[in-house]
């Protein structure tokens, strides 16, 4: 497999240093993505790379994940207009270990495949490098010229006089270089790839690498596009924040539905970028998808391959069966196999009521609960001529007799009632 040409057709590529396609073509090599450990998940933003890592080792290269333990205590300026918080090293280790799991859905680390990944920490070959001996022996091949003429550098200088850049902040573009110098000697790693973002940072490192090793030593660049929505949004942002891998920030269900409700238009774009499905099978997807675009075939592979590759194929199906609750025709048993986590992921905008779970244990005349304990109905003649027009149900069944017996054995995992008016209006009653 060409690594460029993988790349190119799935709109991958962003810019790329001479030379650097036919540098690969020549036979295996390691190439780095920096990772920055700033939680203890990643999100869908931070997939982009994966993905490049990811198609990388097929093409039988080796990947080099690179936590970024030393860096993320700086923060990079990058687009940024403030500095961010440090974080200490308990909590950088935490993190590491977290993503490392993570990343392990992608990348095969354990193998003994002469490709096989290798996940570093800057942090390791940082904590003990003095001062003193890094602007000796680093700092002296860079330019402060060469840094200030940076994108990243001259954006965050003219934004605000007033908020400015730390020598801190200025100086991370020298230590992001020194990563690319360490790897180069170390790992015999000659590719860094990285966010569009990131070019000037990389560039850096292949200058450093040029200064020190000689003109003739072999340092490549390679990056993406940033990942944006077709109506300018930002990717992998939504009402509730980012959009993560673990799942107790984001659950499957959540997770799933994000990829099944892009657009068309991205759709198609983020199915290149998300998914390791060839030229072919995409190509046959999109056909199914101008033939009948109600049946959405794009999101609805992009949403399966996703999410089975970050959660795992149960929890994919697990997913569906919960949208089949509310979009489809699910049966009481549907739900009483769902779990909680899942159930409550699913209802989590629907309108919540309590009740005390002695009055439900023994015995509750349906018409009480729905009108006087709980504001679902405003009264019990409007919830009658409602169940007799057949727009009542309990936990998806139909509900005829509206003044019937609600009891423990009708809740859902002996806690929950779900009651739907009409097609669209659900309520959850929890018993405390």
């Amino acid at each position: 497999m060409n690594f460029v040409e993988e790349l190119k057709w799935r709109g991958m590529i962003q810019d790329m240093m001479p030379g650097t396609e036919e540098f690969l073509l020549k036979g295996m090599t390691s190439a780095y993505v920096g990772i920055d450990p700033t939680a203890d998940s990643l999100h869908i933003g931070h997939l982009v790379g994966v993905m490049m890592l990811k198609h990388f080792q097929r093409a039988g290269h080796r990947p080099i994940a690179l936590i970024g333990g030393a860096t993320g205590m700086i923060g990079d300026p990058s687009m940024k207009s403030t500095e961010r918080n440090l974080l200490d090293e308990t909590t950088l280790r935490h993190n590491q270990e977290s993503i490392r799991k993570q990343l392990a859905k992608f990348l095969d680390f354990t193998s003994d495949a002469p490709n096989a990944a290798i996940l570093v920490n800057n942090y390791d070959w940082m904590k003990d490098y003095s001062f003193l001996n890094f602007i000796r022996d680093i700092g002296k091949h860079i330019t402060v010229n060469y840094m200030m003429a940076k994108d990243s550098v001259k954006k965050r200088l003219a934004s605000d006089s007033s908020v400015g850049m730390s020598f801190t902040e200025f100086s991370y573009q020298l230590l992001q270089g020194y990563d690319f110098l360490y790897l180069y000697r170390k790992e015999g790693c000659r590719l860094q790839m990285g966010g569009s973002d990131q070019w000037g940072n990389i560039t850096t490192g292949t200058e450093l690498i040029r200064r020190t090793e000689g003109a003739e030593a072999e340092a490549f660049a390679l990056t993406c596009p940033l990942i944006t929505k077709a109506d300018g949004g930002k990717f992998g942002k939504t009402e509730s924040g980012n959009v993560w891998l673990d799942r107790r920030y984001t659950t499957p269900y959540k997770f799933y539905q994000f990829w099944l409700n892009v657009s068309d238009a991205d759709a198609a774009k983020y199915i290149k970028i998300f998914t390791a499905l060839s030229q072919e099978e995409i190509a046959a997807l999109e056909l199914e998808q101008e033939a009948a675009p109600h049946l959405r075939p794009l999101q609805k592979r992009l949403a399966k391959e996703v999410t089975t590759m970050v959660h795992s194929e149960e929890d994919y199906n697990t997913a569906v069966e919960a949208s089949n609750i509310i979009f489809g025709n699910a049966a009481t048993d549907t739900l009483r196999k769902i779990d909680e986590e899942t159930f409550l992921s699913v209802f989590e905008g629907v309108p919540h009521y309590e009740v005390d779970r002695n009055e439900i244990t023994a015995g509750l005349n349906a018409a009480e609960l729905f009108t006087a304990k709980t504001p679902i109905f405003p009264s019990k003649g409007e919830m009658r001529k409602m169940v007799q027009a057949g727009g009542v149900s309990i936990n998806k069944e139909k509900f005829t007799q509206y003044d019937a017996e609600i009891n423990e054995s009708s809740l859902l995992n002996g806690k929950y009632l779900l009651v739907q008016k009409g097609k669209k209006n659900f309520f959850l009653i929890i018993a405390k």
